[in-house]
């Protein structure tokens, strides 16, 4: 057997991340396995632990990933009363374009079936992620509402109640500042 290349690791293990970042938010990490993400990254099932010791492992890092992708929009919101950042970030989050693509949108919306029953590491990751976001957008019941109107639209995708929710939760954060 041909050993891999320190370089061909890396991007073997970036190329897993990343499709994991993906499945976990389209699926839940519960419903995908080892074996979906190594697949969806062109690997072998039996490189995984070469590269992690757990799913758990695999899932804080996916998480995270999702998390510092989302986190780059958040970064441009200003400080406390910088509107205008705030008002970009919630018309991105709560629009159409955001629900329809579950798998490079929202690690919170798409992790959140998963956190009842997650590793505590990854459930620590995810209350890192839900306080990261409260503190850009003003308050937990900002992040509150506006995650919990993306899974609401998700759920109810294909739907005029689904734009309506968008809508409207967009509207309700816009008054509340």
């Amino acid at each position: 057997m041909s050993r891999v290349s320190q370089a061909q690791a890396k991007e073997n293990r970036r190329r897993v991340v990343e499709t994991a970042t993906r499945l976990f938010r389209e699926r839940g990490v519960a419903q995908v396995s080892v074996a979906d993400v190594m697949a969806g990254a062109g690997l072998t099932h039996g490189g995984f632990y070469k590269h992690f010791a757990s799913k758990d492992a695999l899932a804080v890092e996916a998480l995270n990933q999702g998390l510092a992708e989302v986190g780059r929009r958040l970064d441009n919101i200003g400080e406390p009363g910088d509107e205008s950042s705030r008002a970009g970030f919630l018309d991105y989050y709560l629009s159409p374009e955001h629900r329809d693509s579950p798998g490079e949108g929202c690690p919170l919306a798409g992790f959140a079936r998963d956190m009842p029953a997650a590793d505590p590491d990854v459930a620590a990751a995810y209350a890192e992620g839900v306080a990261y976001y409260a503190g850009k957008l003003g308050d937990t019941a900002a992040v509150s509402t506006a995650v919990g109107a993306l899974l609401l639209a998700r759920a109810t995708a294909g739907t005029e109640l689904s734009d309506r929710i968008l809508t409207e939760a967009l509207a309700s954060l816009s008054a509340n500042r």
